[in-house]
Protein backbone atom coordinates (compact mmCIF):
# COMPACT_ATOMS: atom_id res chain seq x y z
CA UNK A 1 0.00 0.00 0.00
CA UNK A 2 0.88 3.08 -0.78
CA UNK A 3 0.15 6.77 0.04
CA UNK A 4 1.14 8.81 -3.15
CA UNK A 5 -1.85 10.63 -4.03
CA UNK A 6 -2.04 9.29 -8.10
CA UNK A 7 -4.09 10.39 -10.49
CA UNK A 8 -4.26 9.31 -14.57
CA UNK A 9 -5.74 11.38 -17.58
CA UNK A 10 -6.38 8.38 -19.81
CA UNK A 11 -8.09 7.84 -23.24
CA UNK A 12 -10.30 4.93 -23.38
CA UNK A 13 -8.99 3.01 -26.17
CA UNK A 14 -4.74 3.66 -25.32
CA UNK A 15 -2.59 0.97 -24.82
CA UNK A 16 -0.54 2.96 -23.32
CA UNK A 17 -3.13 4.39 -20.88
CA UNK A 18 -4.31 0.46 -20.61
CA UNK A 19 -0.35 -0.39 -19.58
CA UNK A 20 -0.09 2.64 -17.24
CA UNK A 21 -3.25 1.24 -15.48
CA UNK A 22 -2.18 -2.51 -15.80
CA UNK A 23 0.96 -1.32 -13.84
CA UNK A 24 -0.31 0.40 -10.86
CA UNK A 25 -2.42 -2.43 -10.27
CA UNK A 26 0.24 -5.18 -10.40
CA UNK A 27 1.85 -2.78 -7.92
CA UNK A 28 -0.93 -2.60 -5.80
CA UNK A 29 -1.31 1.46 -5.80
CA UNK A 30 -4.30 2.95 -5.75
CA UNK A 31 -5.17 5.39 -8.23
CA UNK A 32 -7.97 7.33 -9.53
CA UNK A 33 -8.63 7.59 -12.78
CA UNK A 34 -10.98 10.10 -16.11
CA UNK A 35 -10.83 8.67 -19.30
CA UNK A 36 -11.21 11.95 -21.18
CA UNK A 37 -12.61 10.73 -24.47
CA UNK A 38 -15.70 9.66 -22.80
CA UNK A 39 -16.34 12.86 -21.46
CA UNK A 40 -18.85 15.37 -22.77
CA UNK A 41 -19.83 18.93 -23.19
CA UNK A 42 -18.14 21.16 -20.33
CA UNK A 43 -17.09 18.83 -18.00
CA UNK A 44 -14.75 17.35 -21.10
CA UNK A 45 -13.37 21.00 -21.82
CA UNK A 46 -12.44 21.38 -18.36
CA UNK A 47 -10.46 18.26 -17.97
CA UNK A 48 -8.93 19.01 -21.04
CA UNK A 49 -7.95 22.87 -20.34
CA UNK A 50 -6.70 21.60 -16.75
CA UNK A 51 -4.51 18.84 -18.67
CA UNK A 52 -3.12 21.13 -20.63
CA UNK A 53 -1.63 23.18 -17.43
CA UNK A 54 0.67 20.40 -16.68
CA UNK A 55 1.05 19.32 -20.08
CA UNK A 56 0.36 21.64 -22.92
CA UNK A 57 0.40 18.76 -25.68
CA UNK A 58 -2.10 16.93 -24.34
CA UNK A 59 -0.87 13.87 -24.55
CA UNK A 60 -2.29 10.81 -22.81
CA UNK A 61 -1.45 9.33 -20.39
CA UNK A 62 -0.62 11.99 -18.07
CA UNK A 63 0.37 10.70 -14.60
CA UNK A 64 0.46 12.94 -11.78
CA UNK A 65 2.18 11.41 -8.72
CA UNK A 66 2.04 13.84 -6.27
CA UNK A 67 3.54 16.86 -7.53
CA UNK A 68 5.33 14.80 -10.32
CA UNK A 69 4.00 14.79 -13.83
CA UNK A 70 4.68 11.92 -15.68
CA UNK A 71 3.11 12.05 -19.89
CA UNK A 72 3.70 8.52 -21.64
CA UNK A 73 3.69 5.27 -20.47
CA UNK A 74 7.48 5.32 -18.66
CA UNK A 75 7.28 2.23 -15.93
CA UNK A 76 10.81 3.37 -14.71
CA UNK A 77 9.74 6.37 -14.26
CA UNK A 78 6.69 5.65 -12.81
CA UNK A 79 8.25 3.32 -10.16
CA UNK A 80 10.81 6.12 -9.37
CA UNK A 81 8.24 8.72 -8.98
CA UNK A 82 6.10 5.98 -6.71
CA UNK A 83 9.60 5.16 -4.40
CA UNK A 84 9.64 1.76 -6.11
CA UNK A 85 12.61 0.55 -6.45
Amino acid sequence: MNDNKVFLYTISTCSHCKSTKKLLNDLDVSYESVEVDLLKGEERQKTIEDIKKINPRCSFPTICIDYQVIVGFHENQIKEALGIE
